[in-house]
């Protein structure tokens, strides 16, 4: 039997991990400083303690790693990437605090990291890696800046597609094999986008329910062990296209519930290993796309509160 949710041991444990300066840890996961913020922010949100952390520390930090280009680093100092640009608007966005950063400057940074032969987006000015996800990244941006129109987004879409296989999943890229990450970022651009119409429903969702494993977990790809975070990337794609119940709901919530710790707070990849940040949201907006109590509904588009995000679906029709 799989332990309660020990909701205000989640807490504490997102709290803590600011004041951990003293640990090895702290320093080697800089990093992934903005996007930590946003995981821990979200995942309180989703428990409805969205107050549990400095509202006006957050948003000073966000600030302090914007450079001139409009782009956000992980950290003060570091290099500006998409990822952590996605990052910083989302905490923003949460925050009610968009007007803090000047959102032309930023729209202007993501827009030029699109290829404009292909459609494809990269992370960064100084790199050539092109993928899906920067895709979905800046969509999502420029969707929470209100600026989605100054992407191509139809060459975008059409590199999404092109990404598609014989599965009905998607790729990193054109010819890259299925991966369920992967399938998330595509199919909820093509929902930003209002494109779902590409978008083999009954065959990619039968891809997709065949994630779910004898513990109850999902996995990526066929044959890898299950993961807490693919409660997020398996289940916002079907619950984007409608297919929620082609699930065991029931097995997948105790894999979830099982990978907590219920002493110190936190959720892991699966039950056993040790907790961080990224799988406790993860492990939380799953249980919040099942429906588990006392949690706030999660977007399964934008892996947002869906009470910050309801008016951003009429940005598809623009």
């Amino acid at each position: 039997m799989a332990p309660g949710f020990v909701r205000e041991k989640h807490i504490k444990y997102i709290q803590s991990l600011d004041k951990k300066h003293d640990e090895l840890e702290y320093w080697l996961s800089e990093h992934l400083r903005m996007n930590g913020v946003y995981w821990g922010l979200t995942a309180l949100d989703l428990m409805g303690a969205r107050d549990a952390l400095p509202r006006d520390e957050m948003i000073a930090y966000v600030k302090s790693c914007q450079h001139s280009n409009g782009g956000f680093g992980a950290n003060p100092g570091h290099d500006a990437h998409i990822l952590y640009t996605l990052s910083a608007i989302q905490i923003l966005f949460i925050q009610d605090a968009i007007h803090e950063v000047d959102s032309t400057l930023v729209a202007s940074y993501v827009c030029s990291l699109q290829n404009r032969e292909t459609g494809a987006v990269k992370g960064d000015l100084n790199g050539d890696d092109e993928d899906t996800r920067f895709v979905y990244i800046a969509f999502q941006t420029l969707a929470l800046l209100d600026r989605l129109r100054e992407l191509d987004v139809d060459l975008a879409v059409s590199y999404i597609d092109a990404c598609k296989n014989y599965d009905g999943g998607y790729g990193m890229s054109p010819g890259a094999e299925s991966h369920a990450g992967q399938i998330f970022v595509c199919v909820a651009a093509l929902a930003i986008a209002d494109r779902l119409d590409l978008v083999d429903r009954d065959l990619l969702c039968w891809w997709l329910c065949e994630r779910q494993v004898p513990s109850g977990g999902l996995n990526g790809r066929p044959e890898k062990l299950p993961d807490v975070c693919y409660s997020w990337w398996v289940l916002s794609a079907l619950a984007v296209l409608g297919r929620l119940d082609w699930i065991d709901r029931d097995r997948l919530r105790e894999f979830i519930l099982d990978a907590q710790d219920d002493e110190l707070g936190g959720i892991a990849d699966r039950k056993g290993d040790a907790v961080d940040v990224f799988h406790t949201l993860f492990g939380i907006a799953g249980l919040s796309l099942l429906g588990f109590e006392g949690l706030e509904p999660v977007d399964p588009v934008y892996c947002l509160p869906a009470r910050v995000t309801k008016d951003l679906h009429f940005t598809r029709k623009r």
